[in-house]
Parts: C-alpha cells; structure tokens; sequence
C-alpha cells in the first residue's frame, strides 16, 4: 500500500502544470503553443518573462522534492533502508512521468528537468549541489540551458557512485535511469545542438 500510496501522491504532485496554469491565469497565454511549445521553465522565461520563469522553476523544483521527501516523512521504513529508497526512487519517477505527462493538462507536459532537480535535492542533497554546480558553469559559459540541463543530469549518477561512494543497486539504477530520461527527453535539443542552432539564453541580459 505503500508504494500504491505514495507512486499515486507522487505522481499527481508531477501532474501539477505549472507553466500551463500560470500561463493561462496570469498572461491569458498557453506556453505551449508559444517558443519551443513546451511547459516547462525555460519555455516560460523565453516567453513570459524572468518573474512567470522563477515562480514556475521553484514549484517544478518543489514538486519533485516533496514527492521524494514525503515518504522519508511518513517514515516508510528507517533512514537509508531499502525500503525507504526503493518507495523513495518509485516516488520520484513517478513525479517525473507526472510532469512529462501530466494529467492535468492533456499529457502535454515539461521535460522534467527541474522536477529532477527537485527529486536529486530530496533523495541526496549533496549531490543535488554538485549538479546545480555544473548546469549553472555549463550554462553561463555556453548559455544553453539544454547543455546544462544534460551535463547535469549525466554528473548525478557519477558523483553518487564515485565521489560519495554509494554502492545501492537500486539508486545507482535510479540514478542511470533519471540521467537517461532527461536525455531522452532533450533528444531535439540534442540534435539543434549538434547542429549549431540550438536557442541560445543569457538570464542576465536586461
């Protein structure tokens, strides 16, 4: 019951879209008919503005970190038991399907990314740092958030096994699995990128 429960909550947290609602209640606009046509964070800065971007970011980042955090909460099971991890790693997918194919918005969702992010903070803190760290290099010298978002999402699944030495089958899957759904999820990006017209974006520009 406790996975039934907490892949459930998960996922509707997942399924809440942000981007879209915030869209349509404050701009009259779906952003996802706008700029890459996707709703997630980025597409929101590119088309609403860096004030719609942030508000959008920070629930996405929420959504998944309560989604990983809740079950630690509810204390299925002990602090780093397998149980704990394995409702934890069902509960943090699931939160990513919600955003990719939410049900509140017609499966038309984000690509996950932030969501991801929320769950990395909720599942292991520090390496959450870590990848904050080098999205955050990555975008600044390149400013492709999509280059960011994948260097990113690769550095997860490196610094649990070798910098923090964590040797659990089942998170070092989760995190090979969550790095592979964001790339597969930038698969486009990937190929403007490759291509050499990829959108490019400076957050610190006026």
């Amino acid at each position: 019951m406790d996975y039934i429960l907490f892949g459930l909550i998960a996922y509707v947290l997942g399924s809440i879209p942000t981007a879209v609602w915030v869209g349509r209640a404050k701009y009259g606009i779906d952003v996802r008919e706008h700029g890459s046509k996707n709703a997630g964070a980025t597409n929101t800065f590119r088309v609403l503005g860096k004030k719609a971007g942030i508000v959008v970011l920070s629930i996405d980042i929420i959504k998944g970190f309560l989604a990983a955090f809740l079950p630690f909460v509810f204390k299925v099971g002990e602090w780093q038991s397998d149980q704990l991890i394995t409702v934890q790693i069902l509960a943090s997918i699931l939160a990513v399907v919600g955003h990719v194919f939410p049900v509140f918005a017609g499966f038309r969702g984000g690509k996950g990314v932030a969501t991801s992010l929320g769950v990395i903070i909720g599942i292991h803190p520090p390496a959450a740092g870590i990848c904050i760290g080098i999205f955050l290099v990555v975008f600044i010298v390149s400013h492709y958030v999509s280059l960011g978002a994948i260097c990113a999402a690769l550095s997860f699944p490196v610094s649990i096994y070798f910098i923090f030495g964590i040797r659990s089958i089942w998170l070092n899957s989760f995190t090979i699995l969550l790095a592979a759904l964001v790339i597969i999820a930038h698969r486009k990006n990937i190929q403007r990128l490759l291509a050499g017209n990829e959108n490019k974006m400076n957050l610190f520009k006026r």
